[in-house]
């Protein structure tokens, strides 16, 4: 589908805003690689052969039968008797020496007896955000070869709960302000297009609702309904939508008297044809320059209610719950240094990003 004179235009403008546009592509890196955190840091392999057939441990489930054990429970592939059953085929005598069944399969043959070798595929990291750390010493431990960013006080890897907490509170803000923006947006183009009364209530109504202490209210929810990720990205939601009214009501209630909107009026073209077609397009850099607030915000209620243990379940890949850690682990710095560095170029490569659109929508800016 071809664009359009002015989206070429703007296109070409976020283009040439070298900040917004390189922080474009390094946050698209980022997130991208962190959707494919099951490949990149996991206790389970990314493919099993045995006995000639392939497996996928990343996506099902496998009991240790499966691979000639005799545990009807998940495989626990990191340990070697179970390492040694794929690798060797499943002989009974992995149970009884396993590290010299693995070196002698190595050449194929075990015991005088020529076996069909299988092999594992590891991630780069081999914990998942879950995994507790089989390693000596008190929690948390220090970064070294194994644990590139330590262990928290828990003895998970602290760089396996980045990847995927990053992807997590990325999802969670693009979902809550796609949805909350939408709300709001059309809250205030009906507020400011129609005015009036309803425009009177609505005003009343958001006056009371934004008097409303939001952090406490989702901590009583969530003390009635339980803590869950959607459960969160509901309430937020509920909260949220709000942000972006004022400004959109503005935009319409100058823009609604103007001699297009006039004669769009006349034509007979109706009200939200006018509204979303005409109208909102002028509204949008108005609207854009509250956005990156409206991202960093997010983000921030997230790391704030997980901060306080009110926000998702202490096992989820909370960056919020790693803040919380370094809080309470002062002799532990990587952890602290870890949780602010994430959040800074985060957030950093997000409000360039968003700025660069904001500028790329202004008629009035161009860039060389």
């Amino acid at each position: 589908m071809a664009l359009s004179p002015l989206n070429r235009r703007r296109l070409r403008n976020f283009r040439r805003n070298s900040r917004a546009f390189w922080s474009l592509i390094i946050f698209s890196v980022l997130f991208g690689l962190s959707l494919f955190a099951e490949f990149i840091a996991n206790d389970k392999p990314i493919l099993v052969k045995y006995q000639g057939e392939l497996y996928m441990p990343v996506f099902n489930f496998y009991p240790e039968t499966a691979f000639g054990g005799d545990l009807p429970i998940e495989a626990a592939y990191a340990y070697e008797d179970v390492q040694c059953l794929i690798v060797t085929g499943g002989l009974e005598e992995c149970w009884d020496d396993p590290e010299g069944l693995l070196t002698d399969a190595e050449d194929g043959v075990v015991a005088g007896e020529q076996i069909d070798k299988g092999w594992l595929v590891w991630p780069l990291i081999p914990y998942s955000y879950r995994t507790v750390v089989d390693i000596p010493g008190a929690a948390p431990s220090a970064p070294d070869g194994n644990n590139l960013l330590g262990t928290d006080d828990t003895k998970r890897d602290v760089l396996a709960r980045v990847i995927y907490g990053f992807r997590l509170s990325i999802v969670y803000t693009i979902i809550v302000t796609s949805v909350a923006s939408v709300i709001g947006v059309i809250a205030g183009a009906l507020q400011g297009f129609f005015g009036g009364w309803l425009d009177l209530i609505f005003q009343r109504f958001l006056e009371i609702w934004g008097a409303m202490p939001s952090i406490y209210v989702i901590i009583i929810l969530f003390a009635i309904l339980g803590r869950g990720f959607w459960i969160l990205v509901g309430i937020t939601i509920l909260f949220g939508w709000p942000a972006l009214v004022g400004v959109v009501r503005a935009e319409f209630l100058r823009a609604r008297n103007f001699e297009y909107v006039r004669a769009a009026r006349a034509l007979g073209v109706s009200n939200w044809t006018i509204m979303f077609r005409h109208m909102l397009p002028n509204a949008m850099v108005a609207t854009l320059t509250f956005l990156p607030f409206i991202i960093t915000g997010t983000i921030g209620t997230l790391a704030t209610l997980d901060f306080l243990g009110f926000g998702l379940p202490s096992s989820s890949p909370s960056l919020g719950e790693l803040t919380l850690q370094a809080k309470q682990n002062l002799q532990a710095p990587w952890l602290g240094f870890t949780a602010f560095f994430v959040y800074a170029i985060m957030l950093s490569l997000l409000v360039f990003i968003f700025e660069g659109v904001r500028d790329a929508f202004d008629p009035r800016k161009t860039f060389q």
